[in-house]
């Protein structure tokens, strides 16, 4: 397969920080990569050179196999486009946000009207065109800026964390958008996330950064089915467990905890393990709800964290469970300090370290 971005011994240094250190990396045509890492690991500073808004301190970058230099610069900015954490729309309509990228390109205005009414189907926006683009919810605007970069149809599209803090509805349609989008098209995309789920389920590779180096690289199997200390690094975060596993006859496996918790786990492992269980991929519930989930813990909220759309809690159910709910589910279901629920997850959410 065609290697579209090569990047050799590639560093950035701020002033005493060194933001990337020797990155040696290939994207290859067609496939969507991501770069998983926490805040501050690097993954914006590598995109922005991708995308030739920064300059490497050292190394060098090949765009299509020709190294990337002042003479051809230009020429690959008008290649690749990237998508910002921060939406940064024109304050003006959703259509002339849209268009004005295709006007700097040359296309007439009869092409631009069905490109934008194209690209607002694809994102699932028709008929927004005479909106103003910053009355639209966080969610709608990150929508507008992924349609304004699929307008341009570049061989690359740089996105970086694109679902950060929006509602779960609008972070489904984005990441439904990339998938077909990517696979009727065949756009090259780098995607830097710091979540795991959309790293497994989005890409086809998978590159761990971790303090501006790169840790590993491989498949999201390879990288996240795996044993790894990387990993286990990055995943600290949240719902760690270890415990004596023991394989069953149905093939799953029961891990003892301790204090009397056993988590059931889709995987075939006995001896001593570690796992973890991302905070989104929890239930919670204010009673038992008929499931097919192997996992079911009762226990009490002993803190709240708002981060707007979301509302991240913290359980006591015998082991402290960290579990993230849409804003609305917290409101609806009148939760608070105190609260009695139950938390509900598959045993395919039980992830090996």
């Amino acid at each position: 397969m065609k290697t579209v971005i090569e990047l050799e011994n590639i560093s950035k240094v701020y002033g005493n920080v060194t933001a990337l250190n020797l990155i040696n990396l290939n994207i290859l045509e067609g496939e969507v990569f991501s770069l998983l890492g926490p805040n501050g690991s690097g993954k914006t500073t590598l995109l922005k050179i991708m995308a030739c808004i920064e300059k490497p301190t050292s190394g060098e970058m090949c765009f299509n196999g020709v190294k990337v230099d002042e003479g051809n610069i230009n020429d690959v900015r008008l290649k690749t486009t990237m998508v910002f954490q921060k939406t940064a729309l024109f304050n003006t309509s959703v259509y002339k946000n849209i268009a004005y990228g295709l006007q700097l390109r040359g296309y007439s205005k009869r092409e631009i009207d069905e490109k934008v009414k194209e690209v607002l189907k694809t994102v699932r926006l028709e008929g927004y065109e005479k909106r103003p683009a910053k009355k639209l919810s966080g969610g709608e605007q990150q929508r507008v800026a992924l349609a304004r970069a699929l307008a341009l149809d570049t061989d690359v599209l740089l996105l970086d964390e694109p679902t950060a803090n929006i509602d779960p509805k609008n972070i489904s349609i984005i990441e439904e958008v990339l998938s077909r989008f990517n696979k009727e098209r065949k756009t090259t995309m780098v995607i830097a996330t710091h979540n795991m789920f959309q790293a497994e389920t989005l890409t086809n590779r998978v590159a761990l950064l971790l303090g501006g180096k790169i840790a590993q690289i491989g498949s999201p199997q390879e990288i996240l089915k795996g044993p790894s200390t990387d990993l286990a690094s990055f995943a600290r975060l949240e719902n760690v467990f270890s415990g004596n596993s023991k394989i069953l006859q149905e093939g799953t496996s029961v891990i003892e905890v301790n204090d009397g918790i056993e988590i059931e786990a889709a995987l075939r492992k006995s001896g001593k393990v570690t796992v973890f269980v991302r905070p989104e991929d929890i239930i919670v519930s204010k009673k038992t709800v008929p499931s097919s989930a192997r996992n079911v813990f009762k226990g009490k909220i002993v803190e709240v964290s708002d981060f707007g759309p979301v509302v991240k809690l913290r359980v006591d159910a015998g082991k402290e469970f960290v579990v993230q709910i849409t804003k609305r589910s917290f409101v609806e279901m009148q939760l608070n300090v105190g609260s009695t629920v139950f938390l509900t997850f598959k045993a395919s959410s039980v992830h090996l370290i």
